[in-house]
This record gives C-alpha cells, structure tokens and sequence, in this order.
C-alpha cells in the first residue's frame, strides 16, 4: 500500500487530463520528447492500444476519514483516481496511485487519506499505459464517508458467493441478491467469508428437479478445482462478470474476510488432501496460492507488498456508534478433530492466541456504541467434517467447553469480567439464515453476558441446513428461515438466498437487525436498545 498525495499538475498535462475524463480524443506524444511533438497533428489512438478496466472498480476497508479504492487493468499501467464531493467532478483531486503489473494480476489498490466526514464521494478510476501517454476510459464509484457524530448507519452482510455450481446464470437475473442489496443504499457491506468455491467448479448448465436447465456462464479458470495461482485469480474474475456484482461493488464499500472455500473445503494449516481432484495435495501451497488471490482482488488495505504477511484479521471504526472487527477463524486453527481436548493446545486453537490477545485488546479500547464481531463460522452451530471430526467451534456433546470452544469460553468471560457493552456477533457459512439469542441462564458454561448472533446467507449459492444447535453456551433459535428437512442444495432460483442487514438509529443508538430474502423481505427483525 502505498500512501499518495494530489498531483500537482502543469498545465499540458492538466490539459491532457481533463481531454481524457472528459471523454475526449486521447492523444500520444504529448508529454514526450519526440521530435515530432510540436509539428505534427496530435494522433488518435485506438481502443486497442488504450488500457481498458474488465472488472469495474470496488472501495473497501472503510474508516473515518480513510478507504481503498481497488481496481484492474487488462495490462501493465498507472492507477490514477479523481474524486469529489460532487457528481459533476467540477472541484475534483486527482490522486496518483501505483503500478498494476503483471505481479499482482495487473490489480492495484490506493488508500485515500483525510477524506470529509460524513460525504458522499464520487469517484473515478483511470490507468495510463506505461508504455504509451494513453488512458483508459474512466470507471465511476461513489460511496459515503462516515460521520464524526451520531447519524444513523445501515450496513448489509452475507457470504457464500457462486458455491455448489450455482453461478451467473443471465437468464436469472445474474447474482440478483447483490441489486437487492444496492437498492438498501447501504453505508457499507460485510462479507463473512467463502467470497469464492475455488473447490467447486461451475458447468454450463445444471438440470433442475422440475426438469429445467439452470445456465450458467463458466470460464477455463472455473471449470475445475483451483491449484494455480491463474486458477485462484480466475474465481474472483468470475464473480466480476456479473453486472449486479460490478455496480454493487462500485457504490458499496466492501470489509472481506475468507473461510474455507477461498482455498479448499474445511482445509486447515499442514493438511494433506485425499481428494482426487487434486494434483496439489499440499494445502500450505494451495493456501499461499490462494491468500495471494483474495488479497489482490479484495478491496483490503494491507501496508506491505509480501501478502504472507498480510493480516487478514483488522478492525474498523464506523463513527461513535460502531466499530467493527473482522475474524481469521482460517490461518491459524489447529487441525480439524472430535474437539473435545479438555485443555488449550495449539490443536484447540481456532483464532490463535495472537489474535485472541487482538480482539480482547480491540474490544476493550473500542469507544463506539455498538461492537460487532464478524465471524466466518457461527459460535453454537454443529458444522461437521467428515463422521468424527469437526469444522466450526461446537462439538456437539452439549457440555463444558472443551476443544476449540475454549477459546471462545475465554473471550465470553473476558467481555464479561471487563463488562464490554454491545458485543453482537455476525456470521454466515451454512448457507442459511438464522437469530441466535446466547443465554448464559440455559447454557452448560454460564461465564458470560447475554448476546446475539445472526447468521446470514447464502448470496448466490446453494442453500442448506438448518444445522442443529449445541448447547455449551446456550443458543435458543429465535429465527430461522429454512423449515427442517428443506432438501439440500437448493439453487439461487427457488429464492432461498438471504443476507442480514443492520440500522442503528442515530438518536436513539437501537441497533435493528433483519433478515431478508433475494426479493429484499423482511423475514424478520429484532430491535436491540444499547445497554445503558
């Protein structure tokens, strides 16, 4: 990440600029030292040799007066943005931004510092070519920055994106979910993992129970499991293909987390694969492949160029009435088990004792009303991994913490001990939407203040579920949106895709949370008052 300051342009090239987002004739030799610069007509240049931007352009990592703007070009050149508080761009920046080069994709990201509160930002992506003083037409954005007071705050959140073969099917819609969740106008969007299924290739159709052919459009890069790095990056320019996905991107900005599916399905650090459809059976190098691809093509801001070093795990600050951290339940689990060790060891680790040390470190110095904990697997939900071991914190023998549930255990007492007000937990993974009230009165460990959990998804994926609810730390379903014995794997077109979405009241500081479905209903909602 590099940090860039507004350009101080000379005249010909402020010129040449304002041709260039004006829409006007892109000239070449302008700014050159050629000897025909001043004696010949200026040269058009055609489309071909200008760089273009395939993937629209995206803002994420959202601060108080701080955000990545994320964008690709189709080869290598100069990320340029201009922005404003005003639609026309007619008092404008113009920020200088990195290489995209074929090293990271020909993807580039640029943190836009001391922004205004409380504003609307229009934005706009450019590159210039290295080779040539071309530019590319200008891609547009726009998002809102937060305030320094207490205005009211709506966020949306999922995960699950283009899982179980169910990708972009035109004659559906496309990913129809992500319009749903643009038209809420949402101050930002909360993506809880299995932003890709780099482990489930997509067909071009798939025969649905009634007969009918769900279509899909599949690329090379999707038609298998991802092993290479091409692979990975392939999965995240699928998603992109979709034109809900693209508009969605450019008006909200995005806060990324991984789980599984960005690499393989429940993978854990040092595992071996058994699965056929791999030739990589080594999930550390799949990983590394992997993290290399969902850092490049997330809108994330991270200070350093090695993406091993990249911290996935972060916190922002949304005003005084929120504050939100983001899990890596991924990099640094021990391996999956029966989860019943009756004392931590690096076996029972799930976020390691680094990022515990973090998040109790966050959570204690936070100053906002509101703290909400994205997860990408819910806390009281039995998500198994083959017939004796399991994938999330529940082991499902509904007694004392034992195994990964220590961890949380240790996280719920500190919260209590420290009276932390406004934990609320968000989370997604199982492909269905579920309320969870945790009630220390009916759990087997009892250390802990009351709390909410809401699990949200999937956005364009198969839907599953419910999973069954294990009772160490006394989760009492108060919702869920699929009845038992829904049939596994239903497509995005029988209308079971569901995302969350927040408002917190300005005055009043009441947090209300709802569950929503594809067509944008209210499945249900619940009001949460601020502890006082």
């Amino acid at each position: 990440m590099e940090s860039h300051h507004p350009l101080k342009l000379n005249r010909r090239r402020f010129l040449l600029n304002s041709a260039v987002t004006a829409g006007g004739i892109i000239t070449t030799n302008v700014l050159s030292k050629s000897p025909v610069f001043g004696q010949a007509p200026a040269i058009i240049t055609s489309d071909k040799m200008r760089p273009t931007i395939p993937y629209g352009v995206a803002t994420g990592d959202i601060t108080s007066n701080n955000v990545v703007i994320w964008s690709k070009s189709d080869r290598a050149s100069r990320m340029l943005v201009e922005y404003s508080t005003n639609p026309s761009f007619s008092s404008l920046q113009r920020v200088l931004g990195p290489q995209a080069l074929a090293a990271t994709d020909f993807t580039a990201r640029l943190n836009l510092r001391n922004l205004p509160p409380n504003q609307q930002i229009f934005y706009r992506v450019l590159f210039q070519d290295l080779n040539q003083d071309t530019y590319s037409e200008p891609v547009n954005g726009s998002f809102r920055t937060p305030a320094i007071t207490n205005r009211d705050i709506v966020f949306v959140w999922g995960g699950d994106t283009a899982g179980q073969g169910w990708g972009i099917n035109p004659e559906f819609g496309g990913m129809r979910i992500y319009e749903t969740m643009r038209q809420l106008q949402p101050d930002f969007f909360v993506h809880c993992g299995d932003t890709i299924y780099a482990d489930n290739p997509i067909s071009t159709q798939v025969t649905l129970d009634d007969g009918s052919i769900w279509k899909n459009i599949t690329t090379e890069e999707k038609s298998k499991v991802a092993e290479t790095l091409k692979e990975f990056r392939g999965n995240y320019q699928y998603n992109l293909l979709d034109e809900n996905v693209k508009r969605f991107n450019a008006e909200v900005p995005m806060l990324a987390q991984w789980d599984d599916h960005e690499v393989t399905n429940n993978w854990y650090p040092g595992e071996i694969l058994t699965d056929a459809r791999y030739a990589v059976k080594d999930v550390n190098l799949l990983v590394q492949r992997a993290r290399q691809a969902f850092l490049e093509y997330m809108p994330i801001g991270y200070t350093t160029n090695n993406t091993e070093q990249a911290r996935i795990y972060r916190a922002f600050n949304y005003g005084p009435l929120l504050d939100i951290f983001m899990l890596d339940e991924r990099t640094y689990r021990g391996r999956n088990s029966p989860n019943n060790q009756p004392v931590p060891s690096p076996d029972t680790d799930m976020l390691g004792s680094k990022q515990i040390q973090w998040i109790k470190r966050q959570l204690l110095t936070s100053k906002a009303t509101w703290k909400v904990i994205s997860s990408d697997m819910p806390l009281g939900l039995i998500v198994r991994d083959g017939s004796t071991d399991f994938e999330a914190w529940a082991n499902a023998d509904n007694g004392v913490p034992l195994g990964r549930e220590l961890e949380i255990a240790d996280l719920l007492r500190f919260i209590k001990q420290k009276n932390i007000k406004n934990v609320v937990w968000i989370t997604a993974d199982v492909h269905y939407a579920a309320a969870h009230y945790y009630d220390p009165n009916k759990a087997q460990f009892q250390d802990f203040k009351p709390f909410w959990e809401f699990v949200a998804g999937p956005l364009n994926a198969g839907t599953f579920g419910p999973n069954q609810l294990e009772n160490t730390f006394g989760p009492q379903l108060i919702f869920q949106s699929l009845p038992l014995g829904t049939r596994a794997n239903r497509p995005p077109s029988a209308g079971l895709q569901f995302f969350g979405a927040v408002k917190i009241n300005g005055a009043s500081k009441v947090m209300t949370v709802s569950i929503r479905d594809l067509a944008g209903q209210v499945l249900y909602s619940v009001d949460l008052p601020p502890e006082a």
